[in-house]
Parts: C-alpha cells; structure tokens; sequence
C-alpha cells in the first residue's frame, strides 16, 4: 500500500492486510479531536505497558528526525515496523509531518524483499537490516533501532552501503523513539549526536538524564551508563541494571557482548548466575548450534580484564526475544538459572 501525504483522504484507503488495517486505524486515530494516542512498551526491561501521548509532542520528535536527516516533501519511505509500538507509529507521524509518500509492507525478517524501488528512508530492526543487506543500496537514509547492532552486522552494511547513510538510534518509548544518532556508515561514529533542542547530562550512578522539552515535559532519567564527550555527543556503556558484580568487579555486559561479536556472528549475550564464591559467576550464551570452532574463536579474544572472559559458556538453540525482537534479558536469566 503506498500512502501519499500530500494528497490523503483515509477514507479511500483501501487495506487488504491485518497490518494495513492497523495503520488506517492508527491514522483514524492520529486524525481524530483528541490529543494523545495510546503506545505500548516493547516489554525488554520490564512489564509492557501502554500509556497516552500527546500529539504535539510526537509532531515535535518526527520534526527533529526529519530535519536531522534533511528529508523533504515527496520523498518516499518505507514502513516495516509494528505500529503498536512508538517505532511503527513514529513511521507514520513522520510522514505525516514532512509530507511523505509512505510504502507499507508487512513487517517480517525480510521487509525489503519485494522493494524494487529507491526510498529515501527507512527503519529497521538489526535482524531486519542482516535479512536485507541485498537492498540496502535502494535506502538512502536507513536508521536501526530496537536492539544494539552487531559489530559483525556493522562490518556488512559498510560493504553494502555506498551511496547510503546508515544510523544507529538511541531512544525508548518515552523519548517518542529516539533522541540522537550514531552514524554506522559510511563514516562509522563511535558516539551517539542528540538532536537540536535536546540536552544531556549523567547523574551520580553515571548514568544519562536527558532533557528534551519539546518530546517530554519531564527530564529522562535513565539506567543508561554513558560516557559525555561533550554536551551534544555521548557512548553507552551499558545499562545499570545489567552490571553483573563478580568478585567486586562491575562487569558491563553490553560492551563485552560488543566485543565477542566482532568475532562471532550468533547472538551473544553475558549473565551472571549466583555463585557462593563470586557472588555472580560470569557466563556468555550463544544462540546456535554447540561449536568447538565457535569456543575456540572467544578464547581467542583479547579481554582488557581477565575476569571479563566467561567462566562459562552455554549454547542455546533460541534465545527469548521481546515481541519486537529485542533479547529478553529477564527471561534469559530466568530460563538458566532454572537449568542450573
């Protein structure tokens, strides 16, 4: 379904899927007195929750974006996202805002697998870019949010990206997506650039306060553990409630996990499991099918720490992912202590 925003009339739509019902239902929504709409949390840190948000706030959040990224009238773009979540919906008020022409298409792992055409953006998941990279030439402004992108994923989109801008996205749900990005090609960044009208800031913990009067009316305080190179540029570190203390050691496991997937291609993520001695035992869990080559690659890693290589390492055939395909940390945790 291709949408025009210069020339809508929702009532001549004419969805032939479950998910083009969706978007007329959410433009409905968009364009009717009231000023909120209603937005679920992934669930990735937590219970999902749904909450109301004001409109203007979303029109100020896609403004930023579009200008960010200089796109104009007509330009075209393409939706893949879920519209439960503030990924999709922010899709379609960012058409809306700058004017769009917006091309559907049912999310999948392979959404660009039917695009024939160039657009001048796009979002995508991690797993969504590793299932489209064949397309990526057709995208000239592709940003990726959802979960952090891999460094071996990195390494594919610089061979398939000239031509292209490539961000990665720092956000949540209350930051109506996202505040700042992170070029990954073609020059790669190592620092998140928040937009105009955005200001950061850490607390005593060390972790990101974000102001962003025109998306929230309320200062951000996140779990977020960063380091501020100036006032406008930051790089995550890891989330707080993720830190495993082993031994004493605060172990950050975002930033090994960033490390091992120089190295291997399958998901990887860090635990710590209760341990009498350690207080936390350090351990890596890797999506896939158990293998000597795989074992023989991570321990071959050069870790600055030496208690940040895993006492442990565990494959598992699947790794729990939140409905809009983030790893499910709690649930992870959950499902290897129950096997311990």
């Amino acid at each position: 379904m291709l949408i025009d925003f210069n020339n809508l009339n929702i009532n001549n739509l004419s969805p032939e899927t479950e998910f083009e019902q969706k978007i007329k239902k959410f433009l409905e929504e968009w364009f009717s007195d009231g000023e909120t709409v209603d937005v679920q949390t992934s669930g990735s840190t937590g219970q999902p929750k749904i909450f109301g948000i004001e409109k203007k706030r979303m029109i100020s959040s896609a403004t930023m974006t579009c200008n960010f990224l200089g796109l104009k009238e007509g330009d075209k773009a393409l939706l893949c996202l879920p519209v439960e979540y503030i990924s999709g919906k922010m899709m379609v008020v960012r058409s809306v805002v700058r004017k769009l022409r917006l091309i559907t298409t049912d999310p999948s792992l392979n959404p660009a697998e039917n695009l024939s055409e160039e657009v001048e953006f796009c979002a995508m998941t991690p797993l969504q870019v590793e299932n489209s990279l064949d397309k990526l030439h057709l995208i000239k402004n592709l940003i990726i949010g959802g979960a952090a992108v891999s460094e071996s994923l990195k390494e594919k989109i610089s061979e398939k990206s000239k031509g292209i801008r490539v961000f990665e996205t720092y956000g949540m749900s209350e930051t109506l997506s996202h505040i700042a990005l992170k070029q990954i090609a073609p020059e790669p960044e190592d620092y998140f650039t928040v937009f105009e009208n955005v200001s950061i800031s850490k607390d005593e913990r060390g972790c990101l306060k974000i102001s962003a009067p025109e998306v929230s009316a309320e200062i951000l305080q996140t779990n977020d553990l960063v380091d501020i190179k100036n006032e406008k540029q930051f790089r995550f570190l890891g989330r707080i409630d993720n830190v495993i203390n082993s031994g004493g050691a605060k172990i950050f496991p975002e930033t090994l996990e960033a490390l091992v997937k120089k190295t291997i291609p399958n998901e990887a993520v860090f635990l710590g499991l209760k341990d009498e001695s350690l207080g936390h035992k350090l351990m890596l869990v890797i999506e896939g099918e158990e293998s000597e080559d795989l074992i023989s690659r991570i321990s071959e890693i050069t870790f600055e720490k030496n208690f940040h290589k895993p006492k442990e390492i565990i494959f598992i055939s699947e790794i729990p992912r939140t409905p809009n395909g983030k790893v499910n940390r709690i649930e992870l945790q959950n499902l290897m202590e129950a096997t311990q």
